[in-house]
């Protein structure tokens, strides 16, 4: 299951995520009549919500956190549009305003709790999911919230966003029984994910979007829109700034799950379309809150007056979820690639070792998973459970998934290279290939192969140069193109790139998404995010049995065969991984208790404004030792 996220964490505009839900014979919907159904207040993949009907605040919260102060964050890029419902434009960073019909847990994997929702009521089967709302839910109008706006938003975002409308393929009807009760019919029965997937629906205002003073859900706009969340948009300065106040009046500040949530009284998005402009703009203290991404600045530039003297605070995050495949990807549309020989030699070049120390400082891991570092993760041969899984694709998948645990190659010293490219170049040649005038040319067509990486960092051109020297002593010619956010986004929507650097988040229940991911339907659908282009029988199936796992035991099993089978045909260049580097200014309080799942320590939706927050702990800490 992946969730979108309510607010920016890290500095990107709402990146719209999806996945394709569709099968082509799917049973009948089944009548509610038929089978028992269940209502609660929370759902869960894995066994029951942790928390009761009757909880009184999520554990990790300060339910006395204070309200109040502002919070700076910088975005890179700009943005052209306030509406991320739909493809044209760039959207700004507006999901302040919006909220779901239920919401996340941050401690536990798999779980949602009633937000807009007040219950929700499903079958055994799961082939429908009715929610009842809050009756007291407000737009920030005063208008009431109704089934109705339920109803026209899962209208208006499956029409007007391809990837709304495959994330949601499996509704086949949706209807609001009354003013507060809404129903949704699947195609399918048995993917217990359905309900949960409903309950991410962002609700529009329909009296809002209504057609008059020029307002069309189905186009872009600059005008602020209507929301019923924790914040309203008070001031837009196109493509570079937004800014947020807290909703007073809120209708949902009390409920159980946004208790010790939403504490700043504004929040502030500045685009900076320079990272080099970003980075001094946090030092120069225009901003609050950084990710940093850069291994190298973050061993170089974080040694500053306000650092020094703790005023800035320096502080990396860890997970129990499973850490992103950050990979570079072949786009396997373009006939170049469709080998997996010629993608695994691509691999053997990548000298990671020489990366990590020369220019990461070594900071990172090598990835060797698409679920690193969790239980989800292959390792060592199959096991019985999925072996059984396995077996009946056993001519469909690469021998390897059977035989050998998978590793990346290890470079790093000039022997390992050697014998790596030698390899590499054994793997070509049975492809195919051949050097003719020093270049890596098709036997029987007479084409070079050559690659474009297409960027939209700067920073990145660093890893790629001696990659791309690498390539040249096998006689592939590359190019490094940088675009802007704009330019880089439509490429990548239209899937017009040879390589591009892309990350896979993956949560501990993984699930429908996976159809997005590596899923056939979703290879040719513009803005999907199987970038890759996957069309692979032997994924198909096993996304299936991630799906409709009877369970956990099944899940684990099935995520791990897919994982084999994804890593054995060498899909992506592997890259690397680490902790969240992050640095602050010392104005914050946070929990003493960060949950087990969250980025960033639950960055900002758990935080709160407190001046000098860091150093009276650090003083409180030395006063009782």
């Amino acid at each position: 299951m992946f969730m979108w996220p309510r607010a920016a964490v890290c500095f990107t505009p709402l990146i719209l995520v999806a996945a394709t839900l569709g099968l082509a014979s799917a049973p009948e919907p089944v009548k509610a009549q038929e089978v028992s159904s269940r209502t609660t207040h929370a759902l869960s993949l894995i066994g029951e919500p942790k928390y009761p009907a009757d909880y009184a605040h999520f554990d990790y919260v300060n339910p006395a956190a204070p309200k109040g102060g502002r919070l700076r964050q910088a975005v890179p890029g700009s943005f052209d549009s306030l509406n991320p419902f739909v493809v044209k434009g760039v959207p700004g960073a507006i999901t302040p305003i919006y909220e779901t019909l239920m919401s996340n847990s941050m401690d536990e994997p798999g779980a949602e709790y009633g937000l807009i929702a007040k219950t929700v009521t499903y079958p055994e089967d799961y082939s429908w999911v009715e929610f009842d709302l809050h009756p007291q839910a407000r737009w920030h109008d005063g208008e009431p919230l109704t089934a109705a706006d339920v109803i026209f938003s899962f209208e208006a975002l499956t029409k007007n966003h391809p990837h709304f409308a495959g994330y949601y393929a499996n509704v086949t009807k949706a209807e609001a029984l009354n003013d507060h009760r809404v129903r949704f019919e699947f195609d399918e029965t048995g993917n217990r994910e359905l309900p949960q997937i409903m309950g991410q629906l962002y609700v529009l205002p329909e009296h809002y979007w209504d057609g008059s003073d020029g307002r069309d859900i189905a186009s872009s706009t600059l005008v602020p829109p209507l929301g019923s969340g924790p914040y309203r948009l008070v001031t837009v300065d196109a493509g570079r700034r937004l800014v947020f106040e807290r909703v007073e009046d809120y209708w949902a500040r009390d409920l159980p799950v946004n208790v010790g949530k939403h504490n700043f009284d504004r929040l502030i998005y500045d685009y900076y379309l320079e990272e080099t402009a970003m980075v001094e703009a946090f030092k120069g203290d225009n901003y609050d809150f950084r990710i940093e991404n850069s291994a190298k600045r973050w061993a170089t530039e974080y040694d500053f007056d306000a650092v020094k003297d703790g005023r800035v605070v320096l502080q990396t995050f860890t997970t129990q979820s499973a850490a992103p495949m950050q990979a570079f990807i072949f786009n396997l549309r373009r006939d170049k690639f469709s080998d997996p020989r010629v993608r695994q030699a691509f691999n053997l070049a990548f000298d990671y070792e020489w990366m990590n120390k020369n220019i990461f400082f070594s900071q990172y891991a090598r990835t060797d998973s698409f679920f690193e570092g969790s239980e989800l993760e292959a390792t060592g041969l199959p096991g019985p459970i999925e072996l059984e899984l396995l077996e009946p694709l056993r001519d469909q998948v690469p021998p390897e998934v059977f035989t050998t645990d998978y590793e990346n190659p290890v470079n790093g010293d000039p022997a390992a290279v050697r014998a790596n490219l030698r390899t590499a170049t054994a793997l070509l040649q049975e492809a195919g290939w051949g050097i003719t005038d020093g270049k890596l040319t098709k036997n029987d067509t007479g084409e070079k192969l050559t690659v474009e990486f297409l960027l939209v960092s700067p920073t990145f051109e660093r890893v790629v140069l001696p990659y791309k020297q690498s390539l040249e002593r096998l006689g592939i010619d590359s190019t490094i193109r940088v675009v802007d956010t704009s330019q880089y986004q439509a490429r990548v929507d239209t899937f017009d790139y040879d390589i591009i650097v892309n990350s896979f988040a993956q949560s501990l229940s993984p699930g429908n998404e996976q159809r997005d991911f590596w899923g056939s339907a979703s290879a040719d659908r513009e803005g999907s995010r199987n970038r890759i282009g996957i069309k692979n029988p032997a994924v198909d199936a096993l996304i299936e049995k991630i799906i409709f796992a009877p369970d956990r035991e099944t899940l684990i099993a099935a995520s791990r065969a897919l994982d084999r089978v994804l890593l054995w045909n060498h899909y992506v260049v592997p890259q690397w991984w680490s902790p969240l580097r992050t640095a602050r200014w010392d104005r914050f309080g946070l929990p003493e208790t960060l949950p087990a799942h969250a980025a960033a320590g639950g960055f900002p939706d758990i935080w709160w404004y407190e001046e000098g927050a860091a150093a009276t702990a650090a003083a409180n800490t030395q006063a009782s030792e």
